[in-house]
């Protein structure tokens, strides 16, 4: 029997799952809050979203690229890798507010060919000066298969890329103002400390990003300091010296991911996959990535809470679906198995799949699943449907 993970001493998750009145997330999610009504952070901000008065944050973002606008360069460091999120703030930022962006993007583990379509049709529709970083690949294998061994998510290099790069970039061309899109925080369910600033603290990035785990940490793993170079973020004294600010274009416009998917293929070329992405309904969402979808899968063997839960959560707080079609979706994709891109998954970190397996069981939370044996093996204990079917009957 393969020794598990105390996913509920590792994270600070509460053993008893619950699920929130509105949505479908439940209180699996690291830093999510539920209040005493039951309805989770998330769908709070997305209520209090409603009450905003938008034309006045449009004013507020005009003051703050009013204050960062150079006469020279560029005034604004916007991540984007031709998805739909980050191409509709660049434009945006380029278009209604006459901000000269510098998008930048950590390359994925392995590229699809819609992510890299993407990516070349927002440079070349959309019109941007672009800055494409990427490790070394045998020093990127081995953080990926140290990531899904001991944090259980395979994506863990490519989310130290993605959240440091954009730092080394606004340091080396010395642009103060980094704008993200979503604050993922507020929109998804997490630490609302940032719900009503329209800022992110750089110190929060190991607590929200991590895992606790640094890059710095795992060279006791095999890696060298030259390996994960590419990953560091500047320090700290480096970033204090540009007068680096996080702004999230989420707090300045009401942000709803849908919208920008309509406008990115009006105005930077973006294209949805042509097939489903597996554990979910949706074509338009996390597209450039190959190893991609067992980041989403290692979510559900974690905590539960696969792709298809937290698009409907998502999708149903922006008042596109009700919660109990939400909950159908969830039933039917939620943990299916990313099985399109396996061989490539195994390939790339050089397991094998009896390796695999082992690793991924080793994730399951004992609150979480149980094994049935037989043919029904792993299953989940407090499934959304079965929860909501015993409080109804």
């Amino acid at each position: 029997m393969t020794e598990r993970v105390d996913i509920v001493a590792r994270y600070g998750v509460p053993r008893e799952v619950k699920f929130c009145k509105r949505c479908t997330i439940s209180n699996q999610r690291p830093r999510i809050v539920f209040d005493e009504e039951g309805i989770c952070g998330a769908c709070r901000y997305a209520e209090y979203k409603r009450s905003i008065d938008w034309e006045q944050r449009e004013d507020e973002l005009a003051d703050l690229c009013q204050k960062f606008r150079k006469k020279r360069g560029y005034d604004v460091i916007v991540p984007c890798s031709g998805g739909k999120d980050g191409s509709f703030t660049a434009h945006y930022l380029k278009v209604r507010h006459a901000m000269t962006p510098l998008t930048c993007t950590w390359a994925p583990n392995v590229y699809t060919d819609i992510g890299r379509q993407n990516l070349e049709n927002f440079i070349d529709v959309g019109g941007f000066d672009h800055v494409l970083g990427r490790a070394n690949g045998n020093a990127n294998r081995k953080l990926v298969r140290l990531g899904f061994e001991r944090i259980g998510d395979p994506f863990q290099s490519f989310i130290y890329g993605q959240t440091n790069f954009p730092l080394t970039i606004a340091v080396k061309y010395d642009v103060p103002l980094l704008m993200y899109g979503e604050n993922g925080e507020v929109e998804y369910g997490g630490d609302m400390k940032n719900a009503y600033r329209p800022t992110r603290d750089i110190e929060d990035h190991e607590k929200h990003y991590f895992s606790g785990v640094t890059p710095e940490s795992l060279i006791e793993s095999g890696l060298t300091e030259r390996d994960i170079e590419a990953y560091m973020a500047p320090s700290m004294k480096e970033i204090e010296a540009v007068g680096i600010e996080i702004h999230f274009m989420g707090y300045y416009h009401f942000w709803d991911p849908q919208e920008n998917f309509y406008y990115a293929i009006e105005h930077t070329g973006f294209q949805p996959n042509p097939l489903r992405s597996e554990g979910t309904y949706s074509k338009y969402a996390s597209l450039d990535d190959q190893i991609d979808g067992f980041h989403y899968y290692m979510a559900y063997i974690k905590f539960g809470i696969g792709r298809a839960t937290s698009d409907s959560a998502h999708e149903i707080r922006d008042g596109k679906i009700t919660r109990e079609e939400g909950i159908a979706l969830v039933r039917r994709f939620d943990g299916e198995f990313p099985r399109r891109y396996f061989q490539v998954f195994l390939d790339y970190t050089g397991l094998t799949e009896e390796e695999f397996y082992r690793i991924v069981d080793s994730w399951r939370g004992e609150h979480i699943w149980e094994d049935r044996g037989g043919n029904r093996g792993w299953e989940l204990k407090s499934p959304i449907w079965a929860m909501e079917e015993e409080e109804s009957a």
